[in-house]
Order: C-alpha cells, then sequence, then structure tokens
C-alpha cells in the first residue's frame, strides 16, 4: 500500500484493538479461531521450514508466529504502529524471531522485490481503498514460482449477515463499522486481479466457522470468508 491506498480510519480502528490482540477471547477472538485453519492451509502448500515468507497486514502478529514456529522466516508488515508494537512484544513471550516492521506493501514490494517463497495478506483486501494495487505489490514481492496466500470476504447476502450483522451488531465480536460491504470481492473479482498482475489461481476454498463453539474448518462453500492460494510462474 502507498499512502494513497490506505484508509486513516481503518489503521486507526486496527490500532484500537492492539492492546487486546492477543487475547483469544477479544475482539480478536474470530482471528484466533481461524489461525490454525489458515496456517494449515498454507503449510500444505508451501514447505516453511527455511522458507522466506510475507505477512502482510500482520497485525498483532498471530499468522506471522504460527508461520515462523513452522519454520519460517517471517517478515510481518502492517501500517499500524500500535500493533507493530505488541507484535514486537509479544515475541518475549513467544520466543520466536519474525522481522515486524512498520511499511506499506509498495515499499516492501520496491526494495525487496522477486524475494518471497510465499506471501500472506489475510483479511486486508477488504479494506483498502485499491484493491489492485495491493495484488501487484504482493505479486512483485514473490520468487518466480512462489506462491501468494489471501482471504476475504464474498460480496453475498450471506457474508452480509454473517459478518456484518451477525459478527458486529448481533454477537458483538467485532466493533461496528469493522466491514464495509461495497469492499468485500467475490472470488471471480479477486481471481482477476491476480490474472492481471501475472498470476495463476491454484485453489479457492470457503472458510467455515460457527462462533459459538468456535469451531473453523476449510468448506466449498465459499459464501461467507474463502482463502486462495496463487502461483507466480517460473
Amino acid at each position: 500500500m502507498t499512502a494513497a491506498n490506505v484508509n486513516p480510519d481503518e489503521i486507526a480502528r486496527f490500532d484500537s484493538l492492539a492492546a487486546r490482540w492477543w487475547d483469544p477471547d477479544g475482539e480478536s477472538r474470530p482471528l484466533h479461531d481461524l489461525n490454525p485453519v489458515r496456517a494449515a492451509y498454507i503449510a500444505a502448500r508451501v514447505d516453511l521450514r527455511g522458507a522466506k515468507v510475507a505477512d502482510v497486514g500482520c497485525g498483532g502478529g498471530l499468522l506471522s508466529e504460527a508461520l515462523a514456529r513452522a519454520g519460517a522466516k517471517v517478515t510481518g508488515i502492517d501500517l499500524g504502529d500500535r500493533v507493530i508494537d505488541v507484535a514486537k512484544l509479544h515475541l518475549h513471550e513467544s520466543g520466536l524471531g519474525v522481522d515486524y516492521r512498520v511499511q506499506a506493501s509498495a515499499e516492501l514490494a520496491a526494495t525487496e522485490p522477486d524475494s518471497f517463497d510465499a506471501v500472506c495478506c489475510m483479511e486486508l483486501i477488504e479494506h483498502v481503498p485499491d484493491p489492485a494495487a495491493l495484488v501487484n505489490d504482493l505479486a512483485a514481492m514473490l520468487k518466480p514460482g512462489g506462491r501468494l496466500f489471501m482471504s476475504t470476504l464474498n460480496r453475498t447476502p450471506a457474508a452480509f449477515g454473517a459478518a456484518i450483522v451477525g459478527a458486529e451488531y448481533v454477537m458483538r465480536m467485532l466493533p461496528r463499522g469493522t466491514h464495509h460491504y461495497a469492499q468485500f470481492l467475490r472470488p471471480s473479482e479477486l481471481s482477476r486481479l491476480l490474472r492481471h498482475a501475472g498470476l495463476e489461481l491454484e485453489d479457492v476454498s470457503g472458510l467455515g466457522y460457527n462462533p459459538l463453539n468456535r469451531k473453523a474448518w476449510l468448506s466449498r462453500i465459499t459464501a461467507v470468508n474463502y482463502v486462495i492460494s496463487a502461483r507466480k510462474p517460473a
């Protein structure tokens, strides 16, 4: 993200959650519940032992730490100063090594092009003004043969009901205003952005989640939340 591809209100909203980012019962509860499924999805497609991985929009570091624990050399970037501070602080507890930076995706793409075996970008694209620019940045970071992993929300009535009405208003798991329906992307739209960035789509899987029992799983149903894997041609 360049300065033009960031919404200051979004950064402020996620920075406000920083202090409780690692609280599994706090506002980041859904991220804690979904994180093992996302990490396993990535590990099934990339040998993480010694792999160089970028986690773009890393927040407080849930996924970054999971990937580092699996053996990856992780660079985690975010534009929220407070969430990066929390991510760095948590390394003292976990004992893991992650290179956390307050950095835009455009800057990382420019300074370290063709450098990463895998790039992860979870639940970020629906929060940026220019999704195409973000995807181009992510593609530029990848080595030839590297893989991109993204997750986001589908633009469907089911996603509106689950992510906005259910999560923000009924169950109050997330602060109101966290999501904006018009910014959700259908899988076909994200696939088009990937193709225009020179990537080959390999997989689209749904992410199922039951907030009552806190179970998450991969699914063939992509109506609410989904994850994708794409490859940069060698």
